[in-house]
């Protein structure tokens, strides 16, 4: 067995309690604008979204959509803090939203295994930008906060033990292209329980979304410093 010397334990020492010091570097400033308008995210136009869970079932839904509550301004899900809470000097920028539907054309998603899934969400999501290059945002899905029933009698609860971040890649809108969040083949925890062939405890998720301004269509909705 090798032995170090005292001096080199001193310096090893010396430099981890410095980095400790340190910490990790603080993220990047970042603001959300326009300050107090409400937004909306659906599903990029003739894009799908799709959930896979690795030898089991492939869905894929071409309908997905977080908007306002009904009347405008009924509560403040799917708003943009107002300023000052817009900014954040060290981090992202959260924005509470209602969950995501998940719908084909109206109805049940298809599989690659004949059946169908419907979906249904719950809880405190949320949707978050942060500045950087390139500008990174991602969704927030609460413990539980969505439950995939398969027609042939499997259920698939995502993040069942605890909330999950999906992770993507904004880009900010111009000329006639909104701004857009894409999450590609990003993980996510599940628990698949059923019959016979239901199985599972990890899944992927990939979708492409058009972030909106609902109370000024003509502006932008932007992640910045």
């Amino acid at each position: 067995m090798k032995v170090r010397s005292k001096g080199a334990l001193a310096i090893g020492a010396a430099l981890m309690t410095a980095a400790m010091a340190a910490g990790p570097a603080a993220a990047q400033s970042t603001t959300i604008t326009p300050a107090g308008d409400y937004s909306k995210a659906s599903l990029q136009s003739g894009t799908t979204a799709s959930f896979s869970i690795a030898g089991f079932l492939t869905t894929t839904c071409n309908q997905s959509v977080s908007q306002p509550t009904s009347p405008l301004g009924t509560n403040t899900k799917n708003k943009i803090p107002a300023a000052p809470g817009n900014h954040n000097n060290n981090g992202p920028v959260t924005i509470p939203v209602n969950p995501p539907t998940f719908t084909n054309n109206g109805g049940a998603c298809p599989t690659n295994i004949g059946a169908t899934t419907t979906t249904t969400t719950s809880g405190s999501w949320t949707l978050s930008g942060q500045n950087g290059s390139p500008i990174t945002g991602y969704l927030t899905v609460p413990r539980n906060g969505a439950v995939v029933s398969t027609s042939n009698g499997c259920t698939i609860t995502i993040a069942p033990s605890a909330a999950v971040n999906v992770n993507g890649t904004w880009t900010n809108g111009s000329g006639s292209t909104p701004s857009r969040l894409t999450i590609t083949n990003q993980p996510i925890p599940v628990s698949v329980s059923g019959g016979f062939g239901c199985f599972g405890s990890s899944a992927s998720f990939s979708a492409t979304y058009d972030v909106t301004d609902v109370s000024n269509t003509s502006a932008f909705v932007t992640v910045g410093p």
